[in-house]
């Protein structure tokens, strides 16, 4: 057998009408005889049929079978197609389709001979000359064997160089067999891989008068042709491994990261779920985690020292509960509380806004030296934190914001912004002034400018309530009782807020009567959030019940307000049986004197 190396053949047989059905069985034995001395397999030499006449039929490709018993069984259920002799055509698929990838020739790179053997009886009827040049340009190697009748002109056009060992006439069909032991000899030639010193690291593959290099499985061949290296079949990235890629030998396999398993589909990997193991101990609930477990608690619960067991805990204490007013803790939970005459809001936290009446609102807050920075920005939150109070809206609360130092500046006035959003956003980018602090000019503005109906105060017919609230930390530079005095006379409400310096004289001469009720004062930035409830019950009308803090009776505040609204309601009745008592002895005179002139008319 021949051995050399592999081949891709391509018979192209003849079956014209000439050629009489018992001449055919004998091309059936030349192409058996001739595939019975080949080392035929995908590795090695494959073998494709194609028969021709006036078309062109594929028996079997190159990739269609790799052993010698499916080549015959085919070979043998041939039927000839008898018509006419159209060998250029034949040629031409050869080229375009036998002899492609994709119908199994190996790549022109692993320099594997390819062979067509011609086999025809006659003078082609079509052009061969210049497809047969195509297709040797191409790299195919022509083999032409003419029998009987067979035109040699036409076989030396198709044949490859030298004609004399690829151009083949054979008198009679009888013979073709006895040619065909000969023509074995043609594609059998030496092993080059035995006659000399290859150098091949993996293996040599002999081809006729030359060889190649192959490596193993695996492994690709370098740019040397001769030595192999391992393929990283992890490199190209392909690879699918949720964690890690193991690349062997050509082929990788997908591995997890420690406290993960892989999933049945080979590349996914799942967490190990430690808890199932039922050996945590966990009092509430066990949370596994790579690499093991921790236990946790149910909300209202906190976890103990040994890590397992869980203690209930005051989450007013524990954590950021949000109650506006008060936090009062239960089992497990908690909820907020509003005070006496607030209702608390859906969101279970705030309590009731100034929803029943609607006021103008005008804050002028100290933007002085002595303030600070980062206080100013305390400041502007404390501001927020009483307009988050008001339900903000053109036909309901207004607000305005005037900061002041040596000189006062309209941030924005009341008819400004006309939602809570909008007036937080503007308060947060206003700026700090530093400089003095002159309270009277800021009050002076609040009269002239501030509650004006240009910059948005409502008409005092309408009998909105304007309110005005200066904030400052210090003596002011500038007299302001004057200023403060006409305010209260505007019919302005005035409340005083100070922090830290602020002199308590000032601020009770600005603050309206009751001074009490209306003016306030913290040590510190820091600690001022309590003087917000002071100014919001002293601005919002009290609204329906809802969920309160209770208060007992007998507290001394509670009875010294009840003996108050007592006094003032006996009060208002002994004035009104005063007046009526004074009224009766009036109509008693009047009744007199008529009687007097009735008397005396007699």
């Amino acid at each position: 057998k021949c051995r050399t190396g592999p081949l891709d053949i391509v018979f192209v047989i003849d079956s014209s009408r000439s050629v009489r059905p018992f001449e055919f069985e004998t091309m059936r034995r030349f192409m058996m005889d001739i595939i019975n001395s080949l080392d035929v397999g995908p590795n090695a030499t494959r073998v494709g049929v194609i028969q021709y006449s006036s078309q062109v039929q594929n028996i079997f490709s190159l990739k269609t079978f790799f052993t010698r018993a499916d080549m015959e069984k085919a070979i043998n259920s041939i039927i000839p197609l008898a018509q006419g002799t159209m060998t250029g055509l034949a040629i031409q698929y050869a080229m375009n389709v036998a002899f492609t990838t994709q119908e199994g020739a190996r790549p022109l790179h692993k320099k594997i001979p390819r062979i067509a053997i011609i086999v025809t009886d006659g003078r082609p009827q079509d052009r061969v000359t210049e497809v047969a040049t195509q297709a040797r340009n191409a790299g195919i190697e022509i083999y032409a064997v003419g029998i009987q009748r067979a035109d040699m002109n036409s076989l030396r056009a198709m044949a490859s160089p030298p004609l004399e060992e690829h151009v083949f006439l054979v008198e009679s069909f009888e013979l073709i067999q006895q040619f065909g032991k000969q023509f074995q000899d043609k594609l059998c030639g030496a092993d080059m891989c035995v006659e000399q010193e290859h150098g091949c690291q993996h293996t040599c593959v002999s081809t006729p008068g030359s060889f190649y290099c192959e490596c193993n499985p695996g492994y690709r061949l370098n740019m040397d042709g001769k030595t192999c290296s391992p393929i990283d079949a992890c490199a190209d990235g392909r690879h699918g491994c949720q964690h890690q890629c193991v690349s062997a030998r050509g082929s990788y396999s997908c591995r997890c990261r420690t406290g993960y398993y892989l999933s049945q589909d080979k590349r996914s990997c799942t967490m190990i779920d430690y808890c199932s193991f039922g050996n945590h101990s966990c009092q509430h609930e066990c949370v596994s985690i790579p690499n093991g477990h921790y236990c946790r608690c149910r909300s209202g619960f906190t976890l103990q020292p040994d890590g397992r067991s869980c203690g209930a805990t005051d989450l007013c204490n524990g954590v950021d509960h949000g109650c506006e007013f008060k936090c009062v803790s239960m089992e497990g939970s908690y909820r907020c509380v509003c005070p006496e005459g607030q209702q608390l809001q859906a969101d279970g936290k705030a309590c009731s806004k100034c929803g029943a009446g609607h006021v103008d609102l005008v804050m002028v807050i100290d933007g002085s030296k002595s303030v600070r920075p980062q206080n100013f920005e305390l400041v502007k939150q404390f501001v927020n934190r009483i307009v988050d109070l008001l339900e903000v809206s053109p036909h309901g609360t207004r607000v305005g914001l005037g900061p002041y130092s040596s000189r006062v500046r309209t941030e924005f006035p009341l008819n400004k912004y006309h939602s809570t959003d909008e007036i937080k956003k503007a308060v947060m980018e206003v700026e700090y002034m530093e400089k003095g602090t002159m309270t009277g000019l800021a009050l002076k503005h609040m009269v002239e400018h501030s509650f004006s109906e240009l910059e948005g105060a409502r008409p005092l017919s309408h009998n909105v309530p304007r309110i005005g609230l200066i904030f400052t930390d210090g003596r002011s530079q500038d007299d302001i009782s004057e200023w403060a005095r006409r305010a209260k006379e505007s019919g302005i409400v005035m409340f005083a807020v100070g922090v830290g310096k602020a002199v308590e004289e000032e601020l009770r001469a600005i603050a309206s009567e009751p001074v009490e009720q209306h003016f306030s004062y913290s040590a510190d930035f820091t600690t001022m959030t309590h003087l917000i409830e002071n100014f919001k019950l002293n601005i919002c009308p009290e609204e329906g019940k809802g969920e309160t803090e209770i208060r007992s009776p007998c507290e001394c505040e509670a009875l010294v307000q009840f003996q108050t609204n007592t006094v003032a309601i006996l009060q208002s009745l002994t004035e009104k049986n005063i007046l009526w008592a004074h009224s009766l002895a009036q109509m008693t005179a009047r009744l007199e004197d008529l009687e007097k002139q009735i008397a005396n008319k007699k």
